[in-house]
């Protein structure tokens, strides 16, 4: 068999969906009250909703895997899910139950590498497409090296970034399932085709995206740098706090928008 080992699955009938998940949560009681959700916003840097909670209020909506909460200022038609671990099929699972909540777009914000020698620790990256080197995007599209963003969505993510007074810049990222398999073959490969960074989630949301025909897109703010074929962390972390603090900020008021 070739990979995936059924490899027209994607055009076939799932026996679990996220709707039937979504239905059995109501009928327990255990679904979030958001019966207006608009959007959602997957943060992957952990407690930074807590963090901002004094300047954009939140209010806790329900345990998945993780903590949900609601955006006090949107009236609760944005979302953020925080806390939930990482990887392209944990995100693609959670995204899977949001969009049967009724969500109509979906920003992922996470951390990556970068590849480029001219990307520093800060540097914001919102991505028009994704390597498709991980798993949970075959599930749901045909084979292919590369999975694209909504580009809509990703400029009108990119110009709430820029109005926020951080620079932004649109490009391709790669995502693998193996943060400690990253090869310096691949590296060089990648760098060459002008890739700028390296993360583990986008792919797998934008196929879905595609797939349920829901925007999505994502930013990758850079922690530390693979571009000279060695591991560099960032030397201070200051730079990397203020980009995220801009994303989450900018993604929400594009998600209430």
């Amino acid at each position: 068999m070739s990979f995936p080992n059924y490899a027209d699955k994607y055009r076939c009938r799932p026996v679990l969906t996220a709707r039937d998940v979504v239905e059995y949560r109501r009928k327990v009681g255990r679904l979030a009250n958001l019966p207006d959700l608009q959007g959602v916003l997957l943060c992957l840097e952990r407690g930074l909703p807590r963090r901002l909670r004094w300047q954009i209020p939140i209010a806790d909506a329900a345990k998945m895997n993780g903590d949900l909460y609601a955006v006090k200022k949107t009236k609760n038609r944005v979302a953020v899910m925080a806390n939930f671990g990482a990887g392209s099929p944990m995100v693609v699972s959670l995204a899977e139950e949001f969009i049967a909540m009724g969500a109509r777009s979906l920003i992922l914000m996470t951390g990556g590498g970068g590849l480029q020698p001219g990307l520093k620790a800060g540097d914001i990256i919102v991505c028009r497409q994704a390597i498709r080197d991980e798993g949970a995007s075959y599930h749901y599209l045909p084979p292919a090296k590369y999975v694209d963003a909504d580009a809509a969505l990703a400029d009108r993510l990119a110009e709430a970034i820029r109005a926020r007074g951080r620079e932004c810049v649109l490009g391709a990222t790669w995502t693998t399932d193996a943060g400690f398999m990253e090869t310096v073959e691949e590296v060089q490969q990648y760098r060459s085709e002008g890739v700028l960074t390296v993360e583990m989630e986008s792919a797998g949301l934008f196929a879905l995206g595609q797939a349920r025909g829901v925007p999505a897109v994502s930013a990758v703010v850079v922690m530390d740098s693979l571009a000279s074929l060695r591991w560099q962390a960032p030397g201070s972390v200051d730079a990397i706090q203020r980009s995220l603090e801009a994303v989450y900020a900018a993604a929400i008021d594009v998600l209430a928008s």
